[in-house]
């Protein structure tokens, strides 16, 4: 395999980490704007490795036609930089008749891709948007979870976050991805079901109480694009299907705070000559408050709810009868080893496997590729587990 990683930021970094350290991939191509910064990734993970497999190339990613050109000769492409150039390389990667998957971040970006999809599969193309931890991972085993409850699933729960091991006031947060997607997250409408229809809620709503063993009590609510495809993969099949993002109380109260001011609008404002909008002030706010070289932790908890009816059962519980829970819950840490964050780990590597196995054919659909329809989930379980990231299963 000859595989082409675009942007080398911690995402970036992280992926072609994981592809230079398999057998079946003859060498990795870096892409990224600052080329200075492309080589030094790439030496650092061929020093890691052991390997020379990792070479750097400078590439605008906003340019389609130079990204087309880099893409012939590569088996495939994962697009590891920021959502809103994601529709260009989908385009560029179609034009090249080269696999392309990327880490998605914006509900509207992913629908255009998938637009594509018709196109693609005329060409013999994959377009996997959408990998990563949280839509990606969280989507390939919620889907898992409906199917090993015989699709007889009430509720889809998927609970996901990136954390500080230590979090300190006033914050309680570290930055762990991109500080684009981070705030898109948090002002984007969030695509739900109930009572198995399709429904948009704001974001950074519903809050409740989570509780993990060994950890500080959190809180979980809902953010935008964390459910991706899910919602119309199973509309009318399972009643309720969510994904809510999990944090420490005082940073929830504090994002709360902040999107009440007016912080997060696009909207531009004129203050004295200059306009500027509110979320590019932030993002910036954001980028130096919340940085943090401290070792982070992933939590993911995914549950299916089974419901049995009950024909002589009425009132409250409308004639149904709570029935069998089954989960995936995973705890990563980040690596001293590789200096890899829990979430480099959990959303890069997801992404890496899923392009290995688009060209391997063992991801066979071609056109779009839906996370929790399309990638087997026993194989991506292995492949995860080779990689020392612990995925729990239990039915109760």
């Amino acid at each position: 395999m000859k595989l082409l990683v675009i942007g080398s930021g911690m995402m970036g970094s992280a992926a072609a980490y994981d592809m230079a350290r398999q057998p079946q991939v003859e060498s990795v191509t870096l892409a990224d704007s600052d080329h200075h910064r492309a080589k030094d990734v790439a030496a650092r993970v061929n020093k890691i490795t052991g390997e020379k497999k990792v070479h750097a190339v400078a590439l605008d990613a906003g340019n389609e036609k130079s990204a087309a050109k880099l893409m012939r000769g590569h088996d495939a492409a994962l697009s590891a930089v920021p959502y809103f150039l994601n529709l260009g390389l989908a385009k560029a990667a179609l034009s090249a008749r080269c696999h392309f998957a990327d880490l998605g971040g914006n509900n509207t970006v992913v629908r255009q891709e998938l637009e594509l999809a018709k196109k693609a599969e005329k060409h013999g193309i994959a377009l996997a948007p959408d990998c990563g931890l949280s839509p990606g991972m969280a989507s390939i085993l919620g889907g898992e979870l409906v199917r090993r409850l015989d699709g007889g699933a009430d509720a889809l729960k998927l609970y996901v976050g990136g954390l500080p091991e230590r979090p300190m006031p006033p914050f309680h947060y570290q930055l762990v991805f991109s500080v684009e997607g981070l705030i898109n997250e948090y002002v984007e409408p969030a695509r739900i079901l109930r009572q198995g229809k399709l429904v948009t809620i704001e974001p950074l709503t519903e809050p409740e109480a989570f509780h993990m063993p060994g950890f500080a009590p959190l809180v979980a609510f809902h953010t935008s694009g964390g459910t991706s495809t899910l919602p119309e993969s199973f509309e009318g099949k399972v009643g309720e299907c969510f994904e809510k993002t999990l944090r420490y109380p005082g940073h929830y109260d504090l994002l709360c705070e902040l999107k009440q001011l007016g912080l997060f609008s696009s909207e531009k404002m004129k203050i004295g000559k200059v306009e500027i909008a509110p979320r590019a002030v932030m993002s910036k706010v954001f980028e130096g408050k919340f940085a943090s070289k401290g070792p982070d932790v992933c939590i993911m908890r995914l549950e299916a709810h089974e419901s049995v009816r009950s024909p002589g059962v009425r009132g409250l519980l409308g004639g149904r009868l709570k029935g069998r829970v089954a989960s995936f819950t995973m705890v990563d840490h980040y690596d001293p080893k590789t200096d890899m964050s829990a979430m480099m780990r959990t959303t890069a590597i997801p992404a890496s496997i899923v392009l290995q196995m688009m060209v391997s054919g063992a991801i066979s659909k071609r056109g779009a590729v839906l996370q929790e329809r399309d990638v087997p989930a026993d194989l991506f379980l292995e492949e995860m587990a080779k990689r020392g990231i612990k995925i729990d299963y239990a039915l109760e």
